[in-house]
C-alpha cells in the first residue's frame, strides 16, 4: 500500500509539473519602425483564438500561450501600422518587434461608393445602427484581469489586482439585470490610503440620513471611529469606481448605448459631434479615425451625491470601414460649465474628470470587450480644498503633489466562453463584484493566468507601496 501511495504521489507530481510547463511565455517590446518610440496598447494575440494581451506604456508585453497553439499564428497589430505575424513556435523572446506605419487613402475610401456615409456624424450613427449585428447576440462569459490603483502624483496609495469573470446575456438585453461580474482570485492587495477622508464620510452620511445640508467641515475626526471611516471610503469607491458602475452605467458607451439617457443614445448628436479625420489600417483592414468634440449641450452622469455634470466630450473613435464595427474609443469628459470648471480646478487640479479607453476584438464575427481603462480624480481630505471651506482657512499642510488623487482601473479580457452549458453552470454559483473581500493567494492559479505587464514606473511604485505596507504591519 505504501508503495502504491508513493506511485500515486509521483504521478500527481508529474501531472502538476506537466501542467505548469504546458505553456510558452512570449515576451518582447513593440516599437515604431521610424521613430523607435514604444507602441502602447498594441494587440498581441494568437490568430482565431481568444488568447491575447496588450503592450504597456513601455511597449512591452508578456503572453502565456498553451503548447497546443505552438503551430498557430501570433499576430501583433496596432491601428495605423502593418501587422507582424509569425508562428508561435518561431517567436524569439526579448527581440524588439518593429511595426511600420500603414495609412489608407481617405479620398479613395470616400469616393468608392455614393451610398456610403461620408461625414463623421453619419459614420458614427451607422456604427450605432449596426451594433446589434456586431456585438454578441448570445450569452457569454469573459475571463479578465483587473488592476485597480489609487495614487497621488508621488506614490500609490492603494493597489489591488484580481482575476474577474464577466457574464453578459447579450447586447439586446438591459445591462442592469443581465450583466454580472465576479471577483475570482486576488493577486495583490495593498491599501495605505488616508482613512481620515471626511469628504467620503460626509457623502456617506448624506446617503444614509438624507441630510443634504451636511458638510464635511462640520465633522470632527476625533469623534469618528476609524472603522466607520473605512466603511465610508469603501462605499464611495463602489459608488464612483465600482465594477458594477463601470459595466452597467453610462460610461460603458457601446454596450449600454440602448439604455435610458445613454451618452451614445438617441440624443448623441446634441452632446457630441464627430468629424472624419483620416482612414488608417489595422491588420489589413481599413479603419475610420473620427474626432469626438463638443456639441450644443453639456454632458452629465447623474451620480448620487456628487456633482458630475457640466462636461464636454473630446477624443477619438475608430470604426472598421467594412462592417462599421467599433474597434476603439478614446473618450474624455472635460469640465466646461462655469460651476464645474471652478470645482474641478479647486478640488482636482485638472479639468479632465473622466478619461476612458474602450477597445474590442473580433471573435466569430462578433466584437467582444478587449481592454477597458478608466481614470477619474478622487476627492480626499488631505489638504482641504473644498468649495464650502472659507478661503482664509486654506492652509495646505501637504506638498501639491500629495494633494490631488486619482484612481485608475484597467481590465484586460483574456478568454471568451460561448459554450451554453458552461455559461449556465457558471450562473449557478454566487456572484460578487466586491474587490474588498480578502482572499488567500492562489499561486498555481496565477502561474497560468495572463495579466497586464506593469510599466517600469508602475513596478517602482508597487515596490515602494509594498515596502510601506510591510512597515505599516510592523
Amino acid at each position: 500500500m505504501k508503495h502504491n501511495y508513493k506511485k500515486l504521489f509521483g504521478l500527481l507530481m508529474g501531472f502538476f509539473c506537466i501542467t505548469a510547463v504546458a505553456q510558452t511565455e512570449l515576451k518582447s517590446k513593440i516599437v515604431d519602425f521610424q521613430t523607435f518610440i514604444p507602441i502602447e496598447s498594441a494587440s498581441i494575440y494568437v490568430d482565431k483564438t481568444t488568447i491575447g494581451t496588450i503592450s504597456n506604456s513601455d511597449g512591452k508585453f508578456v503572453l502565456l500561450v498553451p503548447k497546443e497553439y505552438a503551430n498557430d499564428t501570433l499576430v501583433v497589430s496596432s491601428i495605423g501600422y502593418k501587422s507582424f505575424k509569425t508562428p508561435v513556435s518561431n517567436f524569439v523572446n526579448d527581440e524588439d518587434i518593429f511595426l511600420e506605419e500603414d495609412i489608407a487613402s481617405l479620398d479613395e475610401v470616400i469616393l468608392v461608393a455614393e451610398t456610403r456615409p461620408k461625414t463623421g456624424n453619419d459614420i458614427v450613427m451607422r456604427a450605432l445602427e449596426e451594433l446589434e449585428e456586431n456585438l454578441p447576440e448570445q450569452p457569454y462569459l469573459q475571463k479578465g484581469f483587473l488592476r485597480h490603483k489609487e495614487r497621488n502624483k508621488k506614490e500609490y496609495k492603494w493597489l489591488i489586482e484580481s482575476a474577474i469573470t464577466l457574464y453578459d446575456s447579450s447586447y439586446a438585453s438591459g445591462a442592469k439585470d443581465n450583466l454580472r461580474i465576479n471577483v475570482d482570485e486576488t493577486r495583490k492587495s495593498y491599501d495605505l490610503r488616508d482613512v481620515d477622508s471626511l469628504f467620503a464620510h460626509a457623502a456617506y452620511l448624506k446617503y444614509k440620513t438624507n441630510n443634504k445640508r451636511l458638510r464635511a467641515r462640520n465633522l470632527r475626526r476625533d469623534t469618528i471611529r476609524t472603522s466607520t471611516l473605512v466603511n465610508s471610503i469603501k462605499w464611495n469607491d463602489r459608488r464612483i469606481n465600482g465594477l458594477g458602475n463601470l459595466f452597467k452605467g453610462k460610461l460603458n458607451l457601446v454596450r449600454n448605448s440602448n439604455m435610458r439617457q445613454a451618452l451614445f443614445g438617441k440624443d448623441i448628436l446634441e452632446k457630441h459631434q464627430f468629424d472624419l479625420d483620416t482612414v488608417l489600417v489595422e491588420n489589413e483592414r481599413k479603419i475610420y479615425k473620427i474626432r469626438i468634440s463638443e456639441s450644443s449641450d453639456f454632458i452629465g452622469l447623474n451620480t448620487s451625491y456628487r456633482y458630475n455634470e457640466g462636461f464636454q466630450a473630446k477624443g477619438w473613435m475608430y470604426i472598421y470601414w467594412d462592417n462599421y464595427a467599433i474597434k476603439k474609443i478614446e473618450y474624455e469628459l472635460v469640465a466646461a460649465s462655469d460651476v464645474q470648471r471652478r470645482r474641478s480646478r479647486s478640488l482636482y487640479d485638472t479639468l479632465v474628470n473622466h478619461k476612458l479607453i474602450l477597445s474590442y476584438k473580433q471573435y466569430n464575427d462578433r466584437m467582444y470587450p478587449n481592454y477597458f481603462y478608466y481614470e477619474t480624480p478622487k476627492l480626499v481630505n488631505v489638504g482641504d480644498r473644498s468649495s464650502d471651506k472659507d478661503r482664509d482657512d486654506y492652509q495646505p499642510k501637504y506638498e501639491k503633489d500629495e494633494l490631488f488623487y486619482y484612481t485608475i482601473q484597467e481590465i484586460l479580457f483574456t478568454e471568451i466562453v460561448n459554450d451554453s452549458a458552461t455559461v449556465q453552470q457558471a450562473l449557478k454559483k454566487e456572484w460578487s463584484d466586491d474587490i474588498f473581500s480578502s482572499r488567500p493567494y492562489n499561486q498555481n492559479f496565477w502561474k497560468k493566468y495572463n495579466v497586464l505587464l506593469e510599466s517600469e514606473e508602475e513596478e517602482k511604485l508597487i515596490r515602494d507601496l509594498s515596502k510601506r505596507a510591510s512597515l505599516f504591519k510592523q
